[in-house]
């Protein structure tokens, strides 16, 4: 299976992203490519890649047949797009949640719907389940499904072209973060008792004090 590094992960998916979105502005130019990629929203992680950064990414692309030069008609600059759904053999809605999992990362059904739509729509959760589940079952696989995070139900899925792009927590450190919580638990009762113990000593001082008023003021009085 094909394997992206960091730069061509980012780099990829900003071309899929807008050659659906900005149809319009597509191919992109180094310049429109440079800014999608370190644009600030609708990306994990924001990163700050240089022209040289974005060049090096591209090279690397077209050598694995994901991108390639644009011939434009009448044009001076050099112009960029993706081959990414004949390389990698998959039909637009597999593209368009593929390329959500590259710029963000790990989501939930709910996210990359929601996300994705804005590319290509898809109507229902259960579209886009299958969507996800048919990548994750390929003979290579191209996304999978995370391990629950402690204290959640939800489920998130993450692509597998640039593993390292957006690493998941390992099965061993879930188990340390859930072994860990009773401690923490038990850290928070502890205090809760604490607490419990000094404000009844307040009360005992506060009776003491009250008892000590009524005292005085009968001796007063006689």
């Amino acid at each position: 299976m094909v394997q992206l590094n960091a730069d061509e992960c980012r780099v990829l998916g900003v071309l899929v992203e807008k050659a659906h979105t900005t149809p319009q502005q597509y191919p992109l130019t180094l310049n429109a490519l440079l800014n999608g990629c370190n644009q600030k929203s609708s990306r994990e992680p924001v990163t700050n890649l240089s022209e040289d950064d974005v060049l090096a990414a591209i090279d690397g692309l077209r050598s694995k047949q994901l991108a390639r030069e644009a011939m434009m008609s009448g044009s001076r600059v050099a112009k960029f797009r993706h081959n990414a759904r004949e390389t990698l053999g998959v039909e637009t809605p597999e593209l368009v949640v593929l390329t959500e999992l590259l710029l963000r990362g790990p989501q939930t059904l709910g996210e990359l719907r929601g996300r994705a739509s804005r590319m290509h729509n898809l109507d229902t959760l259960e579209q886009v389940q299958n969507i996800l589940s048919g990548l994750a079952q390929r003979d290579e696989p191209m996304v999978r499904e995370l391990p629950a995070e402690a204290g959640s139900r939800a489920r998130k899925f993450t692509q597998l072209l640039a593993p390292q792009q957006h690493a998941a927590p390992s099965p061993a450190t879930v188990q340390q973060h859930v072994a860990h919580a009773p401690q923490e638990t038990g850290g928070l009762e502890q205090r809760v008792a604490e607490l419990e113990h000094q404000v009844a000593e307040l009360r005992k001082l506060l009776q003491q004090l009250q008892g000590q008023s009524t005292s005085s003021f009968h001796t007063a009085a006689d």
